[in-house]
């Protein structure tokens, strides 16, 4: 099993019960015990865990992000949408993600890939990130929303301006023909736009109860989505009003 599998395992454990053991983690695992504690060292190092006598025990708030978005709904779905979009993303490419629990299980998927450079205002999401070695990580500045642990503001917008990505995956609250894509807040939407307008394709991940829909703040128009990439439980007349605005739609 790979290094980034691993990390994966051990966050996911730590996020359910709190603390790991290295005899468990080699069970499950089938590594040795000095391959264990090379990982717990490394993500001790990133202060995502504290050591302990026979294993390891979460640390601080990086672990509470990624614990509440475990229970978001549609789960299997939005993971079958994250497969589909990482399958899009080639090595070595750009890529920008916005807040939200489709594009935090797009994040998953892409750590097996190399040269990838990530940009993201999402802080649950750079929690993750931070300990893979193969990707690149850039994190924006910006004022934090409790309500979906993004970065907001013109500080967020400003650290976007110089940069180019190769792709944005944003997640949304709505999206439709008629109302493009929006969201919740108002100052996340803008961020939002910030980060699409710094992408040459803009990739929209959301499970299908978002299709159709419109919510408070408008993003854009659909004119500016390339990709749409849903579940197949998607308002079918809904998503051919999409396609026909010249969005590509895969359902999955």
């Amino acid at each position: 099993m790979r290094q980034a599998d691993r990390l994966s395992v051990i966050l996911e454990d730590l996020a359910d019960g709190g603390s790991v053991s290295v005899t468990e983690l080699c069970r499950r695992l089938g590594v040795s015990a000095a391959t264990i504690r090379r990982d717990l060292g490394l993500l001790e190092e990133n202060h995502l865990l504290r050591r302990t006598h026979g294993g390891a025990v979460t640390q601080g708030l990086l672990y509470e992000l990624p614990l509440r978005y475990k229970s978001a709904r549609h789960q299997e779905e939005k993971r079958r949408i994250a497969q589909a979009a990482a399958e899009l993303v080639p090595e070595g490419a750009a890529i920008g993600l916005t807040g939200g629990t489709t594009t935090t299980e797009v994040a998953r998927a892409l750590i097996s890939l190399e040269q990838v450079t990530i940009v993201t205002n999402a802080l649950n999401i750079a929690s993750e990130l931070a300990v893979r070695p193969n990707l690149r990580l850039v994190v924006t500045g910006g004022v934090a929303r409790s309500a979906s642990y993004e970065l907001v503001g013109p500080l967020a917008e400003a650290s976007l301006h110089e940069l180019n990505l190769d792709m944005a995956i944003l997640g949304v609250d709505g999206i439709s023909a008629e109302s493009g894509l929006t969201t919740h807040h108002e100052v996340e939407a803008h961020t939002n736009l910030a980060l699409m307008d710094r992408a040459r394709r803009v990739i929209v991940v959301t499970d299908g109860s978002k299709i159709g829909q419109a919510a408070f703040a408008r993003i854009c128009g659909i004119e500016r989505v390339h990709d749409l990439i849903t579940d197949a439980g998607a308002p079918a007349d809904a998503l051919a009003e999409i396609a026909a605005a010249g969005v590509a739609v895969t359902t999955v």
